[in-house]
């Protein structure tokens, strides 16, 4: 729908050249981008009240919009402006855009000189925005950095330290030292605060997050927060039972063997698993495992016959199938 210039003023039909030239500085004002940088639909409105004033301002292409409405352009008014036609602010119209006006021209030679609050308030305000756009950039924060670390299987348990080699961008190679929290599992992060990349303008720097790897250990295995160990024990140790020692993460301690224990049997020390932050610590279970000699002489194997036919052995295979 084609727009009515005398309403995109604001002005009546009946307005003298004087009213149309007052509405065209007040909307000016109104709608310049350069004073209202952040409303995205300033320039759209601008540019219709520019058009709307070529028209109205103009007496000849005045009278033909008053007849013909916007269609008066193909009535042989023709687009440019007639003679006798008020100047146009800034520059001939169509021949630029608001980016190319003025504003002292726009709003008169009094424009920033009246000390009664007019259009001196708007050059002020225009002078602000110029500053505020010039302004330097505010400060940002730095990029966060990533990268893994494998710690010992000890480590993750009761916690510590460790170190990273960190290249920087100017080529600096810097060693940083990482706290790892105790009960740490494989594949969390540990934050370093303000180690990662500098900020602009500024700015704090970022972070780096540290994703832990958790070396195997060769005899104990986590379980949440328990723990299991292999504990090899002696024929004689199973058999007749007795004390063996066993270390854990909070030091040795001595486990009971109870006679006649078999492979694979587990035994539970309680409280000597991880012990995370409030929660209750966890148990270490000890898993035997009878170790035998490599080979028997004949005499050790009699006395291993004369035992098993002294006190036969129930089937260990009678819950095995298929």
């Amino acid at each position: 729908m084609a727009e009515d210039h005398y309403e995109t003023l604001g002005v009546k039909r009946d307005a003298s050249q004087a009213d149309i030239q007052k509405a065209y500085r007040e909307m000016a004002r109104k709608y310049h981008p350069d004073l209202h940088p952040d409303d995205k639909t300033a320039k759209k409105k601008f540019q219709a009240v520019q058009k709307a004033f070529e028209v109205l301002n103009d007496t000849s292409k005045r009278e033909m919009y008053d007849r013909y409405g916007n269609s008066f352009e193909q009535m042989g008014a023709g687009p440019g402006p007639r003679p006798g036609a008020a100047p146009w602010p800034g520059g001939q119209p169509g021949g630029g855009s608001f980016e190319e006006i003025d504003i002292s021209q726009l709003f008169g030679d009094s424009y920033g000189q009246d000390p009664s609050g007019g259009f001196g308030d708007i050059f002020n305000q225009f002078r602000r925005a110029n500053k505020k756009s010039r302004r330097a950039p505010e400060p940002v924060r730095g990029g966060d950095l990533e990268t893994e670390l494998e710690v010992p299987f000890a480590t993750s348990v009761t916690g510590g330290e460790a170190q990273i080699a960190l290249r920087r961008y100017d080529g600096r190679t810097e060693t940083i030292t990482v706290k790892i929290p105790a009960g740490i599992e494989e594949g969390k992060k540990v934050r370093v605060r303000g180690q990662g990349e500098p900020g602009p303008g500024g700015g704090e720097p970022g972070d780096i997050f540290i994703r832990i790897r958790v070396a195997p250990h060769p005899s104990f295995v986590r379980r949440g927060q328990h723990l299991n160990v292999r504990v090899p024990i002696t024929l004689a140790e199973a058999a007749l039972g007795g004390k063996v020692d066993v270390p854990t993460p909070w030091g040795v301690v001595a486990l009971r063997i109870p006679p006649g224990s078999s492979s694979g049997r587990k035994l539970r020390l309680k409280g000597h698993g991880l012990r995370l932050k409030n929660q209750e610590p966890g148990d270490l279970f000890a898993e035997l495992q009878i170790v035998l000699p490599e080979k028997f002489d004949e005499e050790s194997a009699e006395l291993i016959r004369r035992l098993e036919q002294h006190q036969p052995t129930p089937n260990p295979r009678a819950d095995l199938r298929w």
